[in-house]
């Protein structure tokens, strides 16, 4: 049975939607088993610029105002719900730009890891890509490290906030890493990932990622961080605002929720999860490996408010 890929892309107010768009399917090899899932969160519908695209018909396209927005993990929890049983995820940010053959790239290296773990998820934050002159410009990996990530050592645990930032490294290998840390903009695993970890539509920016770690371990699913990643993010100047920021501009006061209530309910929500009674169902820790278990693998300790170095001094 051919192998289809759902493709999550949650869009806010991106001009890059379509280059994305048109850079995963012709870049694909076998485009025809794309199946896209768009949430456009825009002032202006885009729908009739949707139908006009020659593989309009694999893209499930969801319009939402900026105004009626809450966020990134809201709106990929949207995109989850377009999920139709396909045979893998592929949740990426609507600005990233693909190598030839991606998705044939993609499939072998799963296929290989399933030799290591019955439910691998293969994630890490992508390399740059710029564009200069209209044109597209990245380096591609030499496949000789993986980019690990762990906790940034500036964001430390505290009794009240367990939201932490993570940064990362580089360990010399040949093989795909045993990680504790998913990268929201590139996540390639089963697809039936969508239904046994969906987005916790409660949270909002930070913290979507270490929620959705703990809870995919805590139900078996084991983290890999790859030597390649065939696709490249567009990165923002760090420290400016953008109007692709989901908490500045205009707009943001006409929200019913500010992004600073969004904030503090996600803090609190993670918290909850983590060193609280627990979330209810789904959005819970799993069954089938307890936190303990997590601590053990990652260094982390989140009820001790203690972080370790779970990789023996191997980072470069």
């Amino acid at each position: 049975m051919p192998s289809t890929i759902f493709i999550s892309m949650a869009s806010y107010q991106d001009p890059m939607l379509f280059f994305t768009l048109n850079d995963a399917f012709f870049k694909a090899a076998r485009p025809e088993l794309l199946r896209f899932a768009v949430i456009d969160q825009n002032s202006a519908e885009q729908r009739a610029a949707i139908k006009a695209l020659p593989f309009a018909a694999q893209i499930r396209y969801v319009h939402i105002h900026p105004q009626e927005t809450q966020g990134v993990s809201w709106a990929r929890n949207l995109a989850f719900s377009l999920y139709d049983g396909e045979t893998f995820l592929l949740q990426v940010d609507s600005h990233t730009c693909f190598e030839q053959g991606w998705d044939s790239n993609l499939r072998k290296q799963h296929e290989a890891l399933t030799a290591r773990s019955a439910k691998p998820i293969i994630s890490t934050y992508p390399y740059r890509f710029d564009i200069i002159d209209g044109v597209t410009h990245y380096t591609p990996p030499e496949g000789k490290t993986a980019l690990v990530l762990r906790p940034h050592p500036e964001t430390p645990l505290s009794a009240d906030n367990v939201v932490l930032r993570f940064i990362g490294r580089h360990i010399f290998t040949d093989q795909a890493v045993p990680g504790c840390h998913i990268a929201a903009g590139f996540i390639f695993c089963a697809g039936r990932f969508v239904e046994e970890v969906p987005y916790d539509p409660y949270l909002y920016f930070h913290g979507e990622e270490q929620s959705m770690a703990v809870r995919a371990f805590t139900r078996g699913w084991d983290i890999y961080h790859p030597t390649w990643v065939p696709l490249y993010h567009l990165y923002k100047e760090a420290n400016t605002p953008h109007d692709t920021h989901h908490w500045y501009g205009e707009v943001e006061v006409q929200r019913a929720f500010s992004s600073a209530y969004l904030t503090e309910r996600a803090k609190l929500r993670l918290h909850q999860l983590l060193c609280g009674e627990g979330l209810p169902g789904a959005f819970g820790v799993g069954t089938e490996r307890s936190l303990a278990a997590f601590m053990e693998l990652s260094g982390i300790d989140y009820k001790n408010a203690v972080i370790a170095d779970p990789f023996g001094g191997q980072l470069i």
